[in-house]
């Protein structure tokens, strides 16, 4: 007995198959099924669409073929799984004898439908889940299963932004730039170390706030610091007016050799912080009482004499804190002489640390990290989603950099043209 030849589908019966299978899609979310995942009603849709657009390529390829006089013809059909946001599909894509068909919707290595997919994975990324979520998520949402690999290599997506981004030309000047380090633990040779994420906060001319770069070494010091501040120079910053920074050795001296005109202004919240390890608790309320009046005064030559009855109280029970404040009395009282407003923004590191505390949100679920690598990729992201969000210059800056204009002259720049 000799079997009827199966039929083949023309172009047209492609057509009614889609309209069919658009009304079963309906039906299935009349009746309550989910869009997407693996049994979800949009799946199927998106494979029968896939597949008449690929058909139709094709047709039109073979079509231009002849027309050139070529004898080029159908050669069988390669199935292929294909990740989209409504779940995993296997398209089924026509192939031509001459190998000349290139088609465009699915490119021949293309696994991913479009960008969506990709984004999203990078977007969960920033928002500090480890590949092991991100695989459940896909799992749960899409129906995907994708290994660590692949979630690696989608996240490598945006390393070319990242290494563009570190590469960026800087500003000539910048006002007020706060320098800080934020410290991870990274897996490396079988073995968990530290790493220290350097973060370098500025503030331009026009009162637009900016992160000027992100580094990485193994610990934090003044060598390294002057390694990045070399960097800052050669992407092009001439000038900084304030840093403000916190007392680590040799850091002044680092940021000196670099930007020999810079003022320095230590993070008082520092001071006051390692002063008060050296108190003891019981004291600790009178003792920061008192202190206030030294930070706090309205003038230095004011918080000189406060510092002296400061010196007066509590001198003989804590001479180390009291010659610590004198010591280090020059970088910190540089704020002295500037207005309020100029004063609530230098006088400590609170704007890099508050990033710094965003940053943690976000990675501070993942207690190590796999590489060097992936820390980076995830402390970028996470940046950049940060910096979305500054979107207004600082407040009262039109004021603010008026001061700045009157302390350092030429050196700080204003855009005073009144031409249109």
């Amino acid at each position: 007995m000799t079997l009827p030849k199966k039929k083949k589908k023309n172009y047209n019966d492609r057509y009614s198959e889609l309209s069919e299978l658009e009304k079963a899609a309906l039906e299935r979310l009349g009746s309550g099924e989910k869009l997407s995942g693996k049994d979800g009603a949009i799946a199927p849709l998106i494979k029968r669409l896939i597949d008449l657009y690929l058909e139709g390529e094709l047709q039109g390829h073979l079509e231009e073929e002849r027309a050139k006089g070529s004898a080029n013809r159908r050669n069988g059909r390669t199935a292929k799984a294909l990740r989209t946001e409504y779940g995993e599909i296997e398209i089924e894509g026509g192939r031509d004898r001459a190998g000349t068909f290139e088609p465009q919707i699915v490119k021949k290595r293309q696994t991913v439908l479009g960008k969506g997919l990709d984004g999203q994975i990078i977007s969960t990324y920033a928002k500090g889940m480890g590949y092991g979520d991100i695989q459940g998520h896909l799992e749960g949402l899409y129906g995907l299963g994708m290994s660590k690999g692949k979630l690696s290599a989608v996240t490598d997506l945006v390393k070319p932004e990242l290494d563009a981004w570190r590469q960026r030309e800087l500003e000539p000047v910048y006002p007020i730039v706060w320098m800080d380090c934020i410290r991870y633990k990274v897996r490396e040779g079988g073995r968990t170390v530290s790493r220290a994420v350097y973060c370098i906060l500025g503030i331009d001319c026009r009162g637009n706030k900016d992160l000027l770069g992100l580094y990485t070494s193994e610990n934090e010091g003044a060598k390294f610091w002057l390694q990045v501040l070399t960097d800052l120079k050669n992407r092009g910053v001439g000038d900084i007016l304030i840093a403000c920074i916190d007392n680590l050795t040799g850091f002044v001296q680092a940021i000196g050799s670099i930007f020999p005109k810079t003022e320095v202004q230590l993070c008082i919240v520092h001071q006051i912080r390692n002063s008060l390890k050296y108190v003891s608790g019981k004291d600790q309320k009178a003792f920061l009482r008192d202190l206030k009046k030294v930070y706090r005064a309205t003038a230095k030559s004011i918080a000189e004499d406060m510092l002296d009855g400061l010196d007066a109280k509590w001198g003989e029970k804590y001479p180390v804190v009291i010659m610590s404040w004198r010591n280090n009395w020059e970088e910190p009282g540089q704020y002295f002489k500037y207005a309020p407003d100029i004063r609530r923004i230098i006088y400590t590191t609170n704007t890099v640390e508050g990033f710094n505390r965003q940053l943690r949100k976000v990675t501070g679920a993942k207690g190590v990290f796999p590489s060097e690598d992936a820390l980076m990729k995830m402390v970028f992201l996470a940046a950049r989603d940060i910096m979305k969000k500054w979107t207004s210059t600082v407040s009262n800056w039109a004021l603010s950099a008026q001061q700045l204009k009157i302390h350092f002259g030429d050196r700080m720049r204003l855009d005073l043209n009144m031409g249109g």
